[in-house]
């Protein structure tokens, strides 16, 4: 019998479970892709509009979508884990084959140094058998008795006859090379080859060897690259050449993507290569394996002004291997290899490219593994001895070729598999098409070549700013676009004012982020403001006495590319001036592409590049790129040489915020006597009757410009952050600096009745100064105006607010506190100026990047001079740390 216990049991369970019918699943899983988590509302309405569901508990229809949930969520979790391991497992193939070719290069180098210590053994024996027969021929009978031969010389030279470790044959031409003749034998003359089919398959054939023996042998001595870390995630194996002729990089990496396709993008450089200005496919062969032979003509920008740009005349070799990898090898075609030649185009520099190429085979988990090798001869030669290191660096290579083409595969790859809309709803393929057309024109104006419609006006005596006009169809057309309102603008020409200076003991990272972030340090906001408004309809026609003050900039982030290192934003500039003439009541706006901000990273080009824009922002819209490109020349660790420590572990540092704004990372720990080429270019529309003053103006901009870049680096220089332990020269120890450090110890003893320093550490000014700048609270001033800005902070405090010494007095007290950090200054100011001191509570604020900090209590208090009158407010922020 049933007890009702027993009865309720049942009841319970068969209320807790339940199997659904194939109807009502269908109806739930309808409803679980309209709205995953719907509310109880909606399940009952679910339960009372569904007649298969009409008899299921609501509490059971949401137990059903909460397993639902947990279902979808551990199959995304199962396919994420699957994607990471198959990644894991090509990334361990991949590096077990790197394991493989470092132990052959490890037995070759054995092999090589064993045969050299016995050459270098023979040749002692040589020298010592060369040495017994002068002495048997010196103390020959004819010339002397028996006797007066030394027992000892005898008995050393029947040794070395009976060891066979001489030979009687005294030629020059006798080396002992027993065991070592395929080391020591020259190689043979490449024998001059026809320029038909026949010879052109026998170059192409020798190139594939030649790069293969690169990619996946020992043919070159690879170091890894300071600072890249194999792993899933990373970018991928990254080594530059050592000892070995012209400048080559190679580079091994996982790409989401099949064989052909990327093929297809890699042998489309203008796509990827942003220092391509043209590549032409001259002539194409068919050839065995279905592969085909091409002849390309190949022209590069130059990075500088102080360089002539390259040209290639190239032989590509297509081809599939018997393991179905897909082979893509280039090299030049010389005098040297035979075949057709290609007249020499002025005014390019012919340079050369030894066998190259990409290795592509297919990955067991799906896309492929990629082996890139770019070993080129740039002609160093050519260039001034100042930037013949640019030529000369493995380092530079692989940061423009080897890793700019993985990072654009990893980049189109991720674009195939996510759906992903960027700000203001660009596609990403659109935002890389923007940051594309700025590096093109940024270079296309560098470089002003005849070609492109520029031509180089004369100079007022003094060469250090190159003045360029472009009055080609082409440029004006792409100037004078129609905007919304159908208003053409009424540009005619271009012009170009570009000049180079050299950087020294200053980060070319650190600098441009100044810049970017202090755009008034250097930009002249009139001028600014009148060549952004020169892309607006009939700007051109309006007097510069018609201007007014345009006051400040607003970053709007707009996206960043795949790589994280860059960014594109929208620079807003204010309008402060009431025009009377409509069309200038609108805020004007620039593009800017910012990137080489990694400080730890060899051989980083470091850019900032803008150009104005109409508030439209169509993706047609024209563009005169204009900025600043930084190029060490002189890396502060030469990754090049084998005695580096290249350890696991020293690439998996990570630089701290301190350290990245102190500049004390790995890639910056030499910046002391490190130099850096910048090249400025601007770009300005104007119309033809305006040559000569528009010239004249931009050359005293550009000058002016050159100034403040001198007068921001050496700042940065010499007032950088250093890190802690450092002597007291790096810190601001100027008299004021000294005396204000004085009245703030002596201010804080005054109204808190207690030490901000202990006494053994202030014995002196210099002293005091010290301990305070090395205070573990960040300590800042800020002066009693009614705007008030700061004038002095601590090593903590420039931390915090993530700025240096030079644009701290560009930031407000405002600017720092969040909104609530403001309700209880200004509850709080008034007792300061009365009192003298306050404590305000933990909160957040706000760095000069924008990142929240946290704090636990502020103390403030009213700094007095030697008078006892108010000199400015001090900020004490306790155990502050970044959210």
């Amino acid at each position: 019998m049933v007890t009702a216990k027993e009865a309720a049991a049942a009841a319970m369970d068969a209320s807790k479970y339940v199997r659904y019918t194939p109807e009502q699943v269908e109806a739930l899983e309808r409803l679980y892709y309209e709205c995953p988590k719907p509310s109880s509302l909606r399940r009952q309405q679910l339960v009372r509009d569904c007649l298969v569901l009409a008899g299921v508990d609501p509490k059971q229809i949401k137990v059903w979508f909460q397993n639902r949930r947990c279902r979808e969520k551990q199959r995304k979790e199962s396919s994420r884990l699957q994607a990471l391991n198959r990644k894991l497992t090509a990334m361990n193939k991949l590096l077990m084959e790197e394991n493989d070719r470092l132990q052959k290069q490890v037995t070759q180098l054995v092999y090589e140094n064993g045969y050299y210590r016995q050459q270098t053994q023979s040749v002692r024996v040589s020298l010592s058998l060369s040495s017994l027969h002068s002495l048997s021929i010196t103390f020959s009978p004819f010339h002397c008795c028996a006797a007066c031969v030394h027992p000892s010389a005898v008995s050393a030279a029947t040794l070395l006859l009976q060891a066979g470790l001489v030979t009687t044959d005294t030629s020059c031409e006798s080396v002992v090379t027993s065991g070592h003749q395929n080391v020591a034998a020259a190689a043979p003359q490449a024998q001059p080859r026809d320029a038909g089919p026949a010879g052109l398959m026998s170059i192409a054939e020798e190139t594939l060897t030649e790069f293969l023996s690169k990619a996946t042998g020992t043919a070159v001595e690879w170091v890894q690259m300071s600072g890249m870390k194999p792993g899933p995630d990373s970018i991928g194996i990254i080594a530059i050449s050592h000892g070995c002729a012209g400048v080559a990089a190679r580079a091994c990496g996982l790409v989401g993507m099949e064989p052909a396709k990327v093929a297809e993008v890699l042998k489309d450089r203008p796509l990827w290569l942003r220092d391509c200005r043209s590549m032409e496919v001259v002539n194409v062969l068919p050839a065995g394996n279905s592969g085909t032979i091409e002849l390309l003509y190949m022209q590069l920008y130059a990075p500088t002004t102080l360089a002539p740009a390259r040209d290639f005349w190239l032989l590509r070799y297509t081809s599939i291997l018997d393991d179905g990898s897909l082979v893509v090898c280039e090299r030049s075609l010389s005098t040297k290899q035979g075949g057709p030649s290609m007249p020499l185009v002025q005014p390019f520099i012919r340079g050369e490219m030894l066998p190259s190429g990409f290795l592509i085979r297919p990955s067991d988990g799906g896309g492929s593994v990629i082996h890139i090798v770019d070993h080129m001869d740039l002609e160093p030669w050519s260039v001034p001895e100042v930037v013949r290191p640019l030529y000369e660096s493995s380092a530079m290579v692989a940061q423009k070729m080897s890793m700019a083409a993985l990072r654009y595969l990893r980049q189109v790859a991720h674009e195939d598999t996510h759906s992903v809309i960027t700000g203001w709803g660009r596609q990403p393929a659109a935002l890389r098409a923007l940051s594309q057309k700025l590096t093109r024109g940024f270079n296309e104006a560098l470089n002003g070549l005849a070609d492109d419609g520029w031509s180089v006006i004369e100079s007022d005596g003094v060469d250090d700013v190159c003045i360029s006009v472009n009055s080609s169809l082409s440029k004006v057309i792409n100037c004078n676009a129609t905007f919304n309102n159908g208003l053409p603008v009424v540009s005619s020409s271009v012009l170009c004012a570009k000049a180079s200076m050299l950087l020294q003991d200053v980060s070319p990272p650190a600098l441009l982020r100044f810049m970017r972030e202090q755009r008034s340090q250097w930009a002249d906001s009139n001028l600014d403001a009148f060549f952004a408004s020169a892309m607006k309809p009939n700007f051109c026609n309006l007097p510069m006495s018609r201007l007014g003050g345009f006051s400040g900039q607003v970053i709007l982030p707009l996206a960043h590319t795949f790589d994280p290192e860059e960014f594109l934003e929208v620079i807003k500039l204010g309008n402060a001036s009431n025009y009377q003439d409509a069309l200038l009541h609108r805020d004007l706006f620039l593009l800017q592409m910012y990137n080489g901000v990694d400080e730890n990273m060899v051989g980083t080009c470091s850019e900032l590049i803008f150009a104005p824009i109409d508030a439209s922002f169509s993706d047609d819209s024209p563009l005169l790129p204009s900025g600043f490109r930084i190029i060490p020349i002189d890396a502060p660790l030469d990754t090049s040489s084998p005695k580096c420590t290249l350890d696991l572990a020293s690439t998996l540092e990570v630089g701290t915020p301190r350290s990245r704004i102190n500049g004390s990372g790995p890639g910056n720990a030499g910046s002391a006597g490190s130099k850096a080429v910048m090249t400025i270019v601007f770009q300005f529309a104007f119309e033809s009757h305006l040559q000569d003053s528009v010239a004249a103006m931009a050359r005293q901009y550009m000058r002016s410009i050159i100034t403040s870049v001198q007068r921001i680096a050496l700042a940065l220089s010499s007032s950088r952050l250093v890190p802690h332990g450092s002597s007291i020269s790096h810190t601001p120890a100027s008299p004021e600096a000294t005396t204000l450090a004085r009245w703030i110890c002596q201010s804080y003893r005054f109204h808190f009745g207690a030490e901000l320093i202990k006494s053994a550490d202030g014995s002196g000014c210099e002293a005091v100064l010290k301990t305070l700048w090395h205070h573990a609270s960040a300590i800042l001033c800020c002066s009693l105006k009614a705007l008030p800005v700061f004038t002095f902070a601590n090593q903590s405090g420039l931390d915090m607010l993530e700025t240096t010494l030079v644009a701290l007095q560009d930031i407000t007290l405002e600017k720092v506190f969040d909104d609530q950090g403001r309700k209880n200054l200004c509850a709080e100011l008034p007792g300061i100026m009365e009192q003298g001191f306050t404590c305000i509570p933990g909160g957040l604020c706000v760095s000069g990047l924008g990142r929240p900090v946290s704090y636990e209590k502020a103390l403030a208090w009213k700094v007095l001079d030697d008078d006892s009158g108010a000199h400015c407010i001090c900020f004490m922020f306790v155990n502050w740390s970044f959210v």
